[in-house]
């Protein structure tokens, strides 16, 4: 059985992850885009995540719910338990990731691989000014926060997401091919 990959897709807010997983998910419906858990309030766009209060979250993740878990911006964030088995499995499920749970991700997912999506500030500032979540500062906070360094010794790829959403998908599908023999 071929071995699965954890796509961990990482990079700066207002990016493009949410669109370009859609995208790759709809390109390729044989990988699986995981749910995240999440510390949010329920409704607020972007991804599909499942709502819950922080001691909610505590709980879940003291019960083993989560491969993985992190804090950023405030908020706690959970991948199921059962992405590790449907990796385990021979899947490729894709998953909207931080940076800083990297190291962690690598090794409960000894084959993952981080897909990074890149954008011009300017691109990055229109994006999250567009979306309306946060206010002026909290957009301020996570553009500072944009060029913050991957750990080392990933498996990364990375893709700049300032064109058409196809050609950004169609580009991050083609460089997650594994090698063809």
């Amino acid at each position: 059985m071929k071995p699965g990959r954890l796509i961990a897709v990482v990079g700066p807010s207002g990016v493009g992850k949410d669109s370009i997983m859609t995208g790759m998910i709809a390109a390729r419906p044989d990988m699986r885009l995981v749910r995240r858990t999440i510390t949010r309030a329920p409704g607020l766009g972007g991804e599909d995540y499942d709502a819950v209060a922080l001691d909610g979250f505590t709980k879940a993740a003291q019960s083993g719910a989560f491969c993985v878990h992190w804090s950023a911006h405030g908020l706690s964030y959970g991948i199921p338990a059962d992405v590790l088995t449907d990796v385990q499995a021979g899947a490729d499920c894709l998953a909207n990731f931080s940076r800083s749970a990297l190291k962690q991700a690598s090794t409960v997912f000894p084959n993952l691989t981080v897909l990074n999506i890149t954008a011009s500030p300017d691109t990055l500032a229109r994006r999250l000014a567009g979306r309306a979540r946060e206010t002026a500062p909290e957009i301020a906070a996570r553009l500072a926060q944009a060029d913050k360094a991957l750990p080392t010794g990933l498996n990364v790829v990375t893709i700049a997401n300032d064109g058409a959403l196809e050609d950004t998908v169609a580009r991050a599908l083609d460089a997650l091919q594994p090698a063809r023999v």
